[in-house]
């Protein structure tokens, strides 16, 4: 650990604005933020762009409780954030839920959702009082062995979670196109068009916000009408909600349980979200703003993770109203008496039915007919190109933060894609699409057991910089901690 130059110092008393530090009486402080470039619109500055080419403005408003107006300039980071509540991962776990368990454990998804909202709660807080997003806070605060080991932990992470994205995309083009697209091509294929969705920013922040909507009003309406052509018993599901019981559960329900805890709270996506509220013109020197923008991106949360909660209870009431005790034979004779072509996929015996993202679209085909199963892969489609993409500006955030990188931002998303597209390529190429189930319950349950080393590590940073308070504590300006030497990098 390096200790704190004498000069550096002595200059930043001399111009604590330029540097983001203030003299007061109880001592010296400095921000987490880091010093501004002393020349704008340099070449570095200008390469080391990512999600913010532009800052959104917040209108100014008389109302001092609320304002609609604000709310929507504020809305965007939560929705974005929410789209990881709604990758495969997620939609592939709801439906193993409900066939294996009925609505036995829509309570479990409550409340997981309600912990993932407290922990991206604290994720906002952090990037909006510090203006720093957590993978900078760790890199600024932590020594190099912990900071690393968290890092290739928060990237094992990204890469589980991006193979479960992929994946899916490969599956629903492979659903789509009746099988004609195999499972890797549709792996290339959305690699590419990945990339080329990345840049929509270039057109507008508001623009890329709005795409990320209209992926999630795709899913909410294929989704829904699965819900509505299923009709699931309303009693049940409320049951199965609110009363946190599992009656004659076993092991097979309580993977399951593990398993929607991690399909839930992703580890990296906190790392996201405190990297999306950065794009909001928020003065962090103005107690009230801060206290205002924590507010209204609280609420805007709030409002997408109960959009997303929705979605993923359409999957589950689908699944265990249709398919919940049913079994093998009963699957195979439906699915012959419909003409579907992947009959074989069930074999004739008791077992209960498996099903994962891609026997999941054919069972409903068979039961309810083709246009279910189209527009099943046309939702999984949705989820998976849209989660893809904010997954991959997660490895952006995660890397560079980390990392401390300064590269052009081409080669950070050419280098965050690289590293977890071929695993998912060499499990495309080497796996059949039709036996993909092990390998997401795999992802899920060590996505549950990553998420604690975030917890950790978002809960020492909040507690430095006093964001569980809202960016107040012992009338100290919001985003200034107490001087302690930086590590070395």
């Amino acid at each position: 650990m390096s200790k704190p130059n004498q000069n550096e110092h002595s200059n930043l008393k001399e111009s604590p604005q330029a540097n983001g530090d203030i003299q007061n009486t109880q001592g010296q402080y400095r921000s987490i933020s880091p010093p501004a470039s002393p020349v704008a619109g340099t070449l570095d500055d200008e390469q080391f762009s990512t999600y913010f080419e532009e800052n959104i403005p917040i209108p100014d408003d008389v109302t001092k409780t609320f304002s609609f107006r604000k709310l929507w300039a504020f809305t965007g980071p939560g929705f974005l954030m929410s789209i990881a509540y709604l990758d495969p991962g997620n939609i592939e776990s709801d439906l193993q839920s409900g066939a294996i368990a009925g609505f036995k454990l829509l309570w479990v998804l409550l409340v997981a959702t309600i912990i993932g909202l407290l922990l991206q709660r604290l994720g906002a807080r952090l990037g909006v009082v510090t203006g720093m997003h957590l993978a900078e806070v760790c890199h600024r605060q932590y020594p190099a062995v912990p900071r690393i080991i968290l890092w290739l932990m928060v990237e094992l992470a990204i890469i589980g979670s991006d193979m479960q994205e992929v994946i899916g995309c490969a599956i629903a083009f492979n659903l789509l196109s009746v099988g004609r697209i195999p499972l890797w091509g549709g792996v290339l294929i959305t690699i590419t068009d990945t990339f080329v969705f990345l840049f929509l920013d270039r057109f507008g922040l508001r623009k890329l916000e709005l795409f990320f909507g209209f992926l999630i009003t795709i899913m909410a309406i294929s989704f829904g009408y699965e819900y509505v052509k299923v009709g699931p018993d309303q009693g049940e599901l409320l049951k199965g909600m609110f009363l946190p019981y599992c009656q004659g559960c076993g092991t097979p329900q309580m993977e399951q349980a593990v398993g929607i805890v991690g399909a839930v709270i992703m580890p990296h996506n906190i790392y996201l979200h405190s990297a999306l509220v950065k794009s909001r013109q928020i003065d962090r020197r103005n107690n009230e703003e801060v206290k205002e923008a924590n507010k209204y991106y609280f609420i805007e949360s709030t409002i997408a993770l109960f959009v997303s909660f929705l979605i993923n209870v359409f999957v589950v009431a689908v699944f265990a109203e249709a398919f919940y005790k049913k079994t093998n034979k009963e699957v195979n004779l439906q699915c012959n008496a419909s003409g579907s072509p992947h009959t074989e996929l069930f074999p004739m015996d008791d077992n209960p039915l498996e099903v994962d993202i891609y026997k999941g679209g054919v069972v409903l085909g068979c039961f309810f007919g083709s246009a279910a199963l189209y527009i099943w892969a046309v939702g999984i489609l949705a989820a998976g190109q849209s989660s893809t993409m904010t997954g991959t500006y997660s490895g952006q955030f995660v890397m560079e933060g980390f990392l401390n990188l300064r590269w052009s931002r081409f080669a950070r998303v050419l280098l965050t894609r690289s590293i977890a597209i071929f695993p998912t390529l060499l499990v495309a190429i080497f796996q059949d699409v039709q036996h993909m189930t092990g390998m997401n319950d795999f992802l899920n349950v060590l996505q549950s057991l990553l998420a604690w080393q975030c917890l950790i590590a978002l809960g020492i940073s909040c507690l430095d910089v006093s964001c569980l308070s809202g960016g107040v504590s012992n009338n100290r300006p919001a985003l200034l901690i107490e001087e302690q030497p930086a590590y070395d990098t």
